[in-house]
């Protein structure tokens, strides 16, 4: 009995420890489906998760949308497919998101953070031009990690976090009825805050 009260205090011994190190941060994106948390990984992504957190600290976010979706349908048959939920600023506050310094990449080469399934990243065109629009990977998503199929240039796309909870409220948005690509209509994002 005693050894099973101990294998049990160390067991919970390790996993608060995990739960102290970890000290990444945590958002949630507040939407009418429900909230979405993300862990961000600013130990493996510093730069781009700095830039996300100065846009939430900000509030950038506020009244906001998801407004893109890439699925299986929507995509040229002859290319390599991608399954992605996109939001930020660009169709609520463009001037404000054209106004944004671009993030230097930093590739998964780099940082290890692969695109699988519920992981965020930023949308970007050429390396180093990210900014305050991201979108959170439906299902892994090689293609965009660097050296993927999905991107020209080979570098991929900077991921930097993963839905910890809320990922029905993602899928559902997903889901949602789109025109070319674009959500129709946009799914309203009312906020993104710190936890």
């Amino acid at each position: 009995m005693k050894q099973l009260i101990f294998l049990f205090l160390l067991i919970s011994l390790i996993a608060c420890t995990e739960t102290i190190n970890s000290g990444n941060p945590h958002v949630v994106i507040e939407t009418k489906y429900g909230e979405i948390e993300l862990e961000l990984y600013a130990d493996k992504a510093p730069a781009t998760t700095a830039a996300f957190l100065s846009y939430v600290d900000s509030g950038f976010y506020e009244n906001t949308s998801f407004y893109r979706v890439l699925n299986v349908n929507n995509q040229p048959s002859n290319a390599p497919k991608t399954e992605i939920l996109q939001g930020g600023l660009w169709r609520t506050k463009n001037e404000k998101a054209r106004s944004i310094t671009g993030i230097p990449h930093e590739s998964t080469g780099k940082t290890g953070v692969k695109h699988k399934d519920g992981v965020i990243s930023v949308a970007r065109l050429a390396p180093g031009t990210a900014g305050s629009e991201f979108f959170i990977c439906i299902d892994d998503q090689p293609g965009l990690d660097e050296g993927g199929e999905n991107v020209e240039d080979k570098l991929g796309y900077a991921a930097f976090g993963k839905v910890i909870k809320g990922m029905s409220v993602v899928r559902k948005i997903y889901m949602q009825n789109d025109r070319n690509q674009y959500l129709d209509p946009p799914i309203a994002i009312y906020n993104v805050r710190r936890k």
